[in-house]
């Protein structure tokens, strides 16, 4: 896919896993927000009980199309209305599979396509993944950003949870990288993805306006969405977790995340950081830069984890050709931009996370990047 180099730099310069997230955090991140505006009324109370309610508790009496219940944004769907709008959850509908569930294409009453997330797990792990799903409708139904996915709603239907997001066309990055997708995508292309990535995590992490940070905790290259103009937005939100306020660092009795993605200095000592998101973004900024999973086990003992194979030679030029994903066409990447991304990532996963840049120091990084990219290859502006 060829990219309008030129509009998109225009655009880039002119804008600018394992405690679960206690709940105290969210109230005071509520009542920080209420106390900010004017109308405090607030007539839907996600979680004020969450007792399991049978089917007909949600079902009005008359079968007439209705607008859904709207809650802080986000509607409340019937396990009825799930069953319509994925034809009773046929594998004809099946997106994937993931840790929370089946994901499947479904079409709303309002004929609105979007993808429909259904909890499915043992029941040693169900309470872990109701508090989980309490954590995304919570965080989701509060945040709006272009580069985060929408929740449309949520079910909580007797025991059944399903998570209704907005329909990404293009599915995950990693797909495109080393997966199911034919055509991998070209260097532009990457740049505009990882740009879009940054800015989601760093609107995640941002105190303004009264926010409290957001450490997203399970930040992988599956989590990074795309539409048909292959624009990121990171989606699973499930162990997300609040920052105390005004600090910097939770220290966590255990670690939550993806193996290959964790922070060796969260997992040596429990203490998260924003930080932790930034070595997750740097290896996903190898993924992109060497088309390679995170962790490939069908490597040899050596060559399994991308980080460990790949860090020792980021700052070197010469080596570092070896490493570029040959499926790139030579001709859509300069040599000079390689070595500035490649040194930004080798930054984004040193050992220590007071060495890390912060996610809005990466992303002007890569805006730069991007227009570096696109001079040297003659586009201009």
């Amino acid at each position: 896919m060829q990219l309008d180099s030129c509009s998109i730099c225009q655009s880039i310069q002119s804008s600018s896993i394992d405690i679960i997230m206690p709940f105290r955090l969210v109230s005071a991140w509520n009542k920080r927000r209420r106390s900010n505006n004017q109308d405090h009324t607030d007539p839907c109370i996600l979680f004020s009980s969450w007792i399991h309610k049978p089917a007909e508790y949600w079902e009005i009496e008359d079968q007439t199309p209705r607008p859904t219940k709207r809650c802080h944004g986000s509607s409340v769907f019937t396990l009825k209305e799930m069953k319509e709008a994925t034809s009773s959850f046929s594998d004809e509908n099946l997106l994937g599979k993931g840790g929370f569930g089946r994901v499947y294409k479904g079409t709303l009453r309002s004929g609105e396509v979007v993808a429909i997330k259904k909890m499915e797990l043992p029941p040693l792990k169900e309470a872990e993944g109701e508090r989980e799903f309490r954590v995304e409708v919570d965080i989701l139904s509060r945040l709006d950003h272009p580069n985060l996915v929408s929740l449309i709603g949520y079910c909580a239907d007797g025991k059944h949870r399903f998570l209704v997001y907005e329909y990404m066309q293009k599915g995950n990055l990693q797909d495109h990288l080393n997966g199911i997708s034919e055509k991998k995508i070209d260097w532009p292309s990457r740049l505009k993805v990882a740009i879009g990535a940054a800015r989601g995590l760093a609107y995640l992490h941002s105190s303004s306006d009264g926010r409290i940070p957001i450490v997203h905790r399970d930040f992988k290259s599956t989590n990074v969405l795309l539409n048909t103009n292959f624009e990121a937005k990171i989606s699973d939100f499930g162990l997300a977790k609040l920052m105390p306020e005004g600090q910097e660092t939770d220290v966590t009795a255990r670690v939550l995340g993806t193996f290959g993605y964790f922070d060796p200095e969260y997992t040596s000592t429990g203490k998260l950081t924003l930080k932790s998101d930034v070595y997750a973004f740097g290896v996903v900024l190898l993924e992109l830069l060497t088309g390679r999973r995170a962790v490939d086990l069908n490597q040899g003992p050596n060559d399994r984890n991308l980080v460990l194979q790949v860090r020792h030679i980021l700052n070197d030029r010469k080596k570092l050709r070896k490493v570029i994903d040959p499926e790139m066409a030579r001709s859509s990447y300069t040599i000079e931009c390689i070595a500035m991304f490649a040194n930004l990532a080798s930054r984004c996963v040193r050992v220590e996370s007071r060495h890390r840049p912060s996610m809005s120091e990466c992303l002007k990084e890569l805006q730069l990047i991007f227009c570096t990219n696109a001079k040297g290859l003659g586009h201009g502006f």
